[in-house]
């Protein structure tokens, strides 16, 4: 019997297994759906499956540098146990070095790791250590220097808060303190013209109704929503930003001192985003498991 690629695809999506183990599968069944599931169950490759809908909002940000080119991946857990765990640590390192090839996350998914795809080797991954995992982002920066930075390391180049800074210009140690001043920060942008046009937008409509409710003419607040907005754009970029080693200087204006020019920086911080509201779910049925629920 001819395996479609629909079929492959279908007993990934009910399983969570691997593309080659869900075809080989179907293969080693003759195509019965049913069986192949039980192949898979046979061969601990389905267990994954049962991990699909658990939220995945721990893990660990892993950085890895090459020259001029500087990536940071977030591999998710559902607990910070596992994330402590030498061999999860082991895949996020691996992951994070396979990066510095890809472009985006699928093609880092899709690449090369230890004779398998990246996304089959969390797969199983997610079977052997018994929770869900979730390879959910990558960012990549190029410069003519690229400096990384860990906060909360957990192992080598690796954490819960993962810097990269972009520089032109020889580093002098100036760019692992920007780094360090980013993961405090956490700046929008790194400058104006990168700010999002809606967020800007939308700051400056709450200012105006704020200045509104004071009751001043329409000229005087226009100054004042001047000044707010500019106020709010040298908080939330990181050039503007002022500096957390010299609150007297700006960022820029540090970089400057250096001799170097800030062109780009990535932040990731582990679970951004992530709704944890199933959560409590989650403990509720460890609690019953273990008779306390």
């Amino acid at each position: 019997m001819t395996i479609t690629a629909s079929m492959v695809k279908e007993l990934r999506d009910s399983t969570g297994a691997g593309m080659m183990d869900a075809k080989k599968a179907l293969t080693e069944t003759n195509g019965d759906m049913e069986a192949a599931v039980d192949w898979l169950r046979t061969k601990g490759l389905a267990k994954a499956a049962k991990k699909a809908g658990r939220v995945a909002a721990e893990g660990l940000v892993g950085v890895a540098v090459n020259g001029g080119v500087g990536v940071a991946v977030e591999l998710n857990s559902e607990t910070d146990f596992v994330a402590k765990n030498n061999e999860f640590q082991g895949i996020v390192s691996s992951i994070a070095n396979t990066a510095l090839a890809a472009k985006s996350i699928d093609e880092l998914k899709a690449a090369a790791l230890n004779g398998k795809t990246v996304d089959e080797v969390v797969t199983d991954a997610i079977a052997k250590i018994g929770e869900n995992m979730t390879l959910r982002r990558m960012a990549r920066v190029e410069g003519e220097t690229v400096v990384s930075y860990v906060h909360n390391a957990a192992a080598e180049g690796m954490g819960k808060i993962g810097v990269l800074v972009a520089l032109n210009g020889a580093d002098n140690g100036i760019g692992k303190q920007i780094a360090m001043h980013i993961a405090a920060a956490n700046p929008a942008s790194l400058s104006e013209d990168d700010l999002d046009p809606t967020v800007v937008a939308r700051e400056k409509t709450v200012q105006m109704d704020i200045a509104r409710e004071s009751g001043k003419p329409e000229a005087v607040i226009e100054k004042m929503i001047e000044g707010r907005m500019k106020k709010f754009i040298a908080e939330s970029t990181l050039l503007g930003q002022a500096f957390v080693v010299n609150p007297d200087l700006t960022v820029a204006a540090a970089a400057k001192e250096a001799g170097v020019t800030v062109t780009g920086f990535i932040r990731l911080e582990v679970g951004e985003g992530v709704d944890k509201g199933e959560e409590e779910d989650f403990a509720a049925e460890v609690a019953k498991m273990s008779g306390r629920g």
